[in-house]
């Protein structure tokens, strides 16, 4: 059998960790990997939807006014939009990785804490790419199941995250801080955002396991 089209997004850049990790994750858990960004066409016969991590989004996206933005990319914030809207309308799987979590929450009409730094108080503001961030998980989510357990450590590369959470979500982990580190579909179609890198953390069975579901999602609904 043909192995799922997974394309990953990310920003037009040579320099692309990311896109290579995940991109490796996907191969091992059995799909193909393709990459995705605003300056190419996006690419055909794709199966599923990684939604990568980097720059933040732009404000005026989740907020009534912009704030202050670092870093924003806003061309890539409405490709990857469309990119989701459009996953969402074809009934493929979606996994989104730390900004692309937020922006999952984004297009389902949430918001998000501009910047968490100063509202940290059990959790570090230092980027760690190592599994130093304990997390809390729910029960009878998708998440949990993935884990096989309530508890798991994650990395923690990001100073935005998730607020209000958009229709038709749910939260299924946090950090200590509370800060939400997961969501996922209400009604159970199998789309999930993770605050952390688990691209970074393949080595993990958690991190593992969320590329595997991703690959059996997009083989089991491809037409």
């Amino acid at each position: 059998m043909n192995r799922p089209r997974i394309a990953v997004t990310g920003k037009a850049s040579r320099w692309a960790p990311g896109w290579w990790c995940a991109g490796l994750a996907i191969v091992l858990a059995g799909g193909w990997p393709v990459r995705a960004t605003p300056d190419r066409p996006w690419p055909a016969g794709i199966d599923g939807v990684v939604i990568g991590g980097g720059d933040d989004i732009a404000s005026d996206w989740y907020a009534a006014a912009a704030e202050t933005d670092q870093g924003m990319d806003r061309t890539r914030d409405a490709f990857e939009l469309e990119a989701i809207r459009n996953a969402r309308a074809g009934h493929q799987p979606i996994l989104g990785i730390c900004r692309g979590a937020q922006l999952l929450n984004v297009a389902a009409g949430g918001s998000l804490h501009a910047d968490i730094t100063a509202r940290r108080r059990a959790t570090s503001a230092r980027v760690n790419p190592l599994p130093c961030k304990p997390i809390v998980i729910r029960s009878a989510s998708c998440m949990a199941r993935l884990a096989g357990a309530r508890r798991a450590r994650v990395n923690g590369l990001h100073h935005q995250a998730v607020d209000r959470v958009g229709q038709g979500l749910v939260v299924t982990a946090r950090d200590a801080d509370g800060f939400v580190q997961a969501i996922e579909d209400r009604a159970g179609a199998p789309i999930m955002g993770v605050q952390w890198h688990p691209e970074y953390l393949i080595y993990r069975r958690t991190s593992r396991r969320l590329f595997t579901a991703l690959v059996a999602a997009a083989r089991n609904t491809r037409v």
